[in-house]
């Protein structure tokens, strides 16, 4: 039987943590996350968890970054899971620090099946996922009972190999009153935008936020028609989400007023 974060019982069977860190602010960790950072005595830490929330890791705790980011060298996958098979059956407290959520995009799904495989226990605490984050940063809901009645998350970052998505499809959707919200897609914005545009007009309003939550937080707001322009014109790069809907509209009203109050 697995013990919850903080609790001082010692763990009966081998047991690892895959804990949600949020989308780099440290003040938007849950308290079941802090717990179980504070307990861990070995840390597999993530590219974009924020350094503010290793400050409440204990002193004696081995902190071993495996990076994980889209278009940089990242750890190889396998030997994370292997790295952290091997620290849990030698009796270490494992955490696996992950940025935003571990079952949104954070490959939470495939460590958790490999590790049950080999007999380890799981223990998954949700983070704030960065989409949330990004939409929160600019002051504008994923839902809206006029505007968008449901959200779809998306990855625009295809496994190596396949195709990736069908993007007229998934514009017909968010044609029906849907907020897009993709992930890892600034690498592949011209191929997000063509794809769109059968089914979204090209004056549908888009945000493309960076470091969503952290210091050097950046954004702009556009159009879906203008959305590689703006990318590159703001010099806006990884790790950001592409936010596409109605629910934006409102903030690029406020960007249009301050545009034409600059140029007074």
């Amino acid at each position: 039987m697995t013990t919850s974060a903080g609790s001082t019982e010692a763990l009966s069977h081998p047991t690892v943590w895959l804990v949600g860190a949020g989308p780099g602010d440290p003040e938007l960790l849950t308290l079941k996350a802090v717990r179980a950072i504070r307990r861990a005595t070995v840390l597999l830490v993530d590219d974009l968890v924020g350094d503010g929330v290793l400050h409440y890791a204990r002193r004696s705790a081995r902190i071993v970054h495996v990076g994980k980011r889209g278009g940089c060298h990242s750890t190889p996958q396998a030997f994370i899971q292997q790295l952290m098979l091997r620290e849990a059956q030698s009796g270490e407290c494992v955490v696996r620090l992950k940025g935003g959520d571990p079952f949104v995009f954070g490959r939470g799904g495939e460590e958790a099946e490999y590790l049950r495989a080999h007999g380890v226990e799981v223990e998954v605490v949700n983070g704030i996922t960065s989409g949330l984050a990004a939409a929160t940063a600019v002051q504008v809901p994923l839902t809206h009972r006029e505007h968008a009645h449901g959200v779809i998350l998306v990855t625009g970052h295809a496994k190596q190999g396949e195709s990736g998505l069908h993007w007229p499809t998934l514009a017909a959707a968010a044609a029906q009153g849907l907020t897009l919200v993709i992930y890892m897609s600034v690498a592949t914005a011209t191929e997000v935008q063509t794809g769109l545009l059968p089914a979204l007009s090209a004056s549908t309003p888009v945000a493309v936020v960076q470091h969503a939550s952290l210091p050097q937080q950046r954004h702009a707001v556009g159009v879906l028609g203008g959305l590689v322009e703006l990318i590159a014109q703001h010099g806006l790069g990884s790790p950001a989400i592409i936010l596409v809907g109605d629910v934006l509209s409102g903030l690029q009203q406020v960007a249009g007023a301050r545009a034409q109050v600059r140029a007074a």
